[in-house]
């Protein structure tokens, strides 16, 4: 179990550091995503849920992506007291450039595994979900 933990480690590293290249952490890569992928303006309650994480996280991960210009807040229209957050032409394109080093490092991550142990691999990884 240890050498699965070193191993997550070590791609959680290799992911954070692919994605500094492009000006990104993994949570702020995971929210503009999630805002492009949903193809609206939501909530930050939404994107909290989406996310898995609670509404402060949120608060102030968008915070910080609205200071880097890569996410705005616009108003409610159904609400005025809601706030919902989408994703600035900027951010599209860090989204963009993060979805290619994530996937450059999937597919070097993927090279180190033989095929034939890569259904293995993905039924261990399923089993501990």
């Amino acid at each position: 179990m240890v050498m699965l933990l070193e191993a997550a480690h070590s791609v959680e590293d290799r992911l954070e550091g692919a994605l500094t290249e492009v000006g990104l952490t993994a949570a702020k890569f995971q929210a503009i995503d999630a805002l492009a992928q949903a193809g609206e303006p939501l909530t930050l309650s939404e994107l909290a849920g989406q996310l898995k994480c609670v509404r402060s996280n949120i608060t102030q991960l968008v915070d910080r992506l609205e200071a880097d210009g890569l996410v705005k807040r616009v108003d409610d229209p159904a609400d005025r007291r809601a706030v919902r957050a989408v994703v600035t032409p900027l951010g599209m394109e860090r989204r963009t450039a993060g979805a290619e080093a994530v996937g450059r490092l999937q597919a070097d991550v993927a090279a180190h595994v033989a095929p034939s142990e890569r259904a293995v691999l993905k039924r261990v990884l399923a089993a501990l979900k």
